[in-house]
């Protein structure tokens, strides 16, 4: 304990003779000097501790945050355009149909969904192959043939007004000239196409009926190929109740740190009282 306490500190504080006292009282005094500057060293101690408990924050609070969901995106109902590759997958098109020059032999793709941007488009279904649709179509002179996907989309993704399923995804062969755009061989496998002001594609075959590239709020797509309408329903109720539970959660989190710093700032009140109470017993000790 003395090794804590270094000596000239005691003395300094207890010097000798202050008091009237005599060598054996000295003796005595510098003997319980140490064990009192102990009880103020664990005092301290407890006090630090306290003032840790008080500064720290409630991990509740950090826990309700994180279960915070997040805001949920919207979505557009469009016509998507995309090419397929030579190992059969769909990749979205970099250019527009009425851009884009396919070569023969080519196969695009049509698919009308409910999706946030491109990385989340869904790619037009089933199993689409030139030879398979363009069998029946002989090449002409100065002419490509290209093979061309419509897919109508799901129940889910259609706009309100639209009764029934969407009509069934089908495949056409087209034959147009060498310089014909993409949007030449939509026009010769499906009619009427509508576009919009911009040039923007609205409808292929009269579907959807009205409406061109409408943003849906608050929806975040069928997310499915095969998906249902009450399914998005149920994502957006689900997402609502987790919101408030998230919200609970964090009101009471809160109430949690604020009782816990109380109680320290208690405890640290009653430390220093009992450490100012030793203080002055130690005091008048000195005095008799």
């Amino acid at each position: 304990m003395r090794a804590r306490i270094p000596a000239g500190a005691v003395k300094a504080r207890i010097p000798a003779g202050s008091c009237g006292l005599g060598t054996g009282d000295r003796a005595a005094t510098r003997n319980r000097a140490p064990r009192w500057g102990a009880t103020a060293a664990a005092a301290l101690a407890g006090l630090a501790a306290l003032a840790a408990l008080v500064v720290l924050p409630a991990p509740e609070a950090h826990a309700a945050t994180a279960r915070l969901p997040a805001a949920e995106s919207s979505g557009y109902r469009y016509w998507s355009f995309w090419q397929r590759q030579e190992n059969g997958s769909w990749s979205y098109a970099t250019e527009g149909p009425a851009t884009q020059r396919p070569e023969d032999g080519d196969v695009l793709g049509f698919r009308f969904a409910l999706s946030e941007d491109s990385d989340q488009a869904d790619k037009p279904r089933g199993a689409v192959g030139f030879a398979a649709a363009c069998d029946g179509t002989k090449a002409g002179k100065e002419s490509k043939r290209v093979a061309v996907r419509i897919d109508f989309g799901t129940r889910a993704d259609a706009p309100g007004g639209e009764s029934g399923d969407p009509p069934a995804a089908r495949t056409g062969c087209a034959r147009i000239p060498e310089s014909g755009t993409a949007a030449d061989a939509l026009a010769k496998v499906a009619s009427p196409l509508r576009y919009n002001a911009d040039a923007l594609l609205c409808a292929i075959d009269g579907y959807p009926a009205k409406g061109c590239g409408e943003q849906a709020e608050g929806s975040g797509g069928s997310g499915k190929n095969d998906g249902e309408g009450d399914g998005g329903q149920g994502d957006g109720e689900g997402s609502a109740d987790t919101g408030g539970r998230s919200a609970d959660g964090e009101a009471d989190g809160g109430q949690g740190d604020g009782a816990s710093t109380a109680a320290g700032v208690a405890a640290g009140a009653a430390a220093v009282a009992i450490l100012g109470a030793a203080a002055l017993w130690q005091a008048r000790r000195r005095k008799r």
